[in-house]
């Protein structure tokens, strides 16, 4: 590289960085959000653990010890709010930090992918692409876990990117020369750790990693090398949990590993059967505000519900009396809990493959093709296109705009992936993308956009592969 073409490098990234932060500043200076979703909660239970060093919040006015969310997050809070006092723009400047070396990390996971001709230009494609990429910024200016474990879930991929699974056995780090405190397998196992205390089902990302080494180490021979690997995964993933367990141990006398599946305090009734009606017709975003995040808060009205999710206008009189009942006591207990169970296995065994099929296909498109502008003031509406172009152009223009937006990443990432199917880390990076968007529509009751956002690192890489001007990349990869 000439020194003019080095300046040309230096001064293309200083770019990319000032245009990055300044994409960032805006969304924490114009749209900051202290309100959303388990904001307040995480802001609370950070300076309970700060000002009081209990980890839990105030239960019927005595502050109380909880376990209902892992203590990741919060950590990185309490941390900045020991600094700042409880200020949740400090917390905001700090994601934009964490953000912006996630950009960088990204940049250095397609450049991986790219042949050694094509590097440098890959490498500042991503890095564009993830700083000005509005659907990951606009999460540095809400306290939640989006900003801090799509940093971790990235900085694991480059670390797998630097394995066997890449095509990486010829270096020391993979034969663990440089023994196994610094083994990449071992520490891409401790950084998905340190991301499960963040968000609980970060360890897709190393179930897609020891599924595509099952089927590439199937044979005898390799045996041993999928052994070891998995161990190593397997130890720096539960090394992190270990003080949790411990905690939660001396705390409520059970180990636990991780937070409750449906995050319920001691004794607090979970609708499973409720969660099981819904799925049987739910897939817009919309209808998440109307039903799921209303449950034992505000009543639902059956007339805000859509049309999908009554099969007669039977069934739609035998839910509207069932809700009458809840909107009574803004409770689903047993009782009623059980009303929706039957009417959820009712429909079932009507159309098995609407649940099981078409509503997950649904959902997958609400999670991979929305306006993502939930933290935004606009109502994401664009239907019907008139009346909504006569109400607010803005909201209009701006929902079309984010829409087409997401629409092009995700149409760049499709052609990068092509250009880098021959890479040997290809399918590691399919498999997490599949196999955390199925996890998503099948067993999370709310199919909420944010949720693939860590796989955007992944889609962000492969979308800079489609500026290599190359049909195909060799079969070696890029080492």
């Amino acid at each position: 590289m000439t020194l003019a073409s080095a300046s040309k490098v230096r001064i293309n990234v200083a770019l990319a960085a000032m245009a990055g932060l300044g994409l960032r500043l805006f969304f924490v200076l114009r749209y900051p959000v202290t309100d959303a979703g388990d904001a307040p909660f995480y802001i609370d239970l950070a300076w309970n653990w700060v000002k009081n060093r209990v980890y839990g919040f105030e239960i019927e006015g005595k502050l109380t010890p909880v376990d209902m969310r892992v203590p990741g997050y919060p950590s990185f809070v309490a941390a900045v709010f020991a600094f700042a006092g409880q200020s949740s723009r400090a917390v905001m400047f700090a994601q934009i930090v964490v953000d912006l070396a996630t950009c960088f990390i990204i940049a250095l996971i397609a450049a991986r992918f790219a042949p050694a001709a094509y590097r440098r230009r890959v490498a500042l494609a991503g890095l564009w692409l993830a700083a000005l990429c509005p659907f990951t910024a606009n999460y540095t200016a809400v306290v939640l876990t989006e900003t801090l474990v799509i940093f971790l879930t990235a900085l694991a991929i480059l670390i797998v990117l630097q394995t066997d699974l890449a095509g990486m056995q010829d270096s020391a780090a993979a034969k663990g020369q440089s023994g196994w405190a610094l083994n990449r397998w071992f520490l891409a196992g401790l950084v998905v750790g340190f991301g499960t205390l963040v968000r609980p089902e970060t360890p897709l990302l190393l179930f897609a990693a020891g599924l595509v080494l099952l089927v590439r180490w199937r044979r005898p021979a390799d045996w041993q090398k999928l052994i070891r690997a998995g161990i190593l995964m397997s130890v720096g993933l539960v090394l992190p949990l270990v003080p949790w367990a411990a905690r939660n141990w001396r705390t409520f006398h059970e180990v636990r590993f991780l937070a409750p599946r449906w995050s319920e305090l001691p004794g607090e009734y979970t609708p499973h059967g409720f969660n099981d009606w819904t799925n049987t017709w739910m897939w817009h975003f919309r209808d998440v505000y109307t039903t799921q995040w209303n449950v034992d808060v505000a009543e639902i009205q059956v007339d805000q519900l859509p049309a999908s999710a009554f099969d007669s206008p039977e069934e739609r009189a035998r839910i509207s009396e069932i809700l009458d009942d809840y909107n009574t006591s803004l409770t689903i207990g047993p009782e009623i809990d059980q009303q929706f169970r039957e009417i959820a296995q009712e429909r079932t065994a009507r159309h098995p493959l609407r649940t099981y099929a078409k509503i997950p296909f649904l959902r997958c498109l609400t999670l991979w093709f929305t306006p993502r502008i939930e933290l935004l003031p606009f109502s994401g509406h664009i239907w019907p296109l008139r009346e909504e172009w006569e109400d607010d152009r803005k909201d209009l223009l701006t929902t079309l705009a984010m829409t087409l937006l997401n629409t092009i990443l995700v149409a760049l990432a499709l052609v990068g992936s092509w250009v880098a199917r021959r890479h040997p880390a290809w399918w590691f990076l399919i498999a997490f993308v599949v196999i955390r968007t199925l996890f998503f529509v099948y067993f999370v009751e709310t199919p909420e956009p944010r949720y693939v956002l860590e796989c955007f690192p992944v889609l962000l890489a492969l979308a800079a592969q489609a500026f290599t001007g190359s049909a195909q990349l060799s079969s070696k990869g890029s080492g």
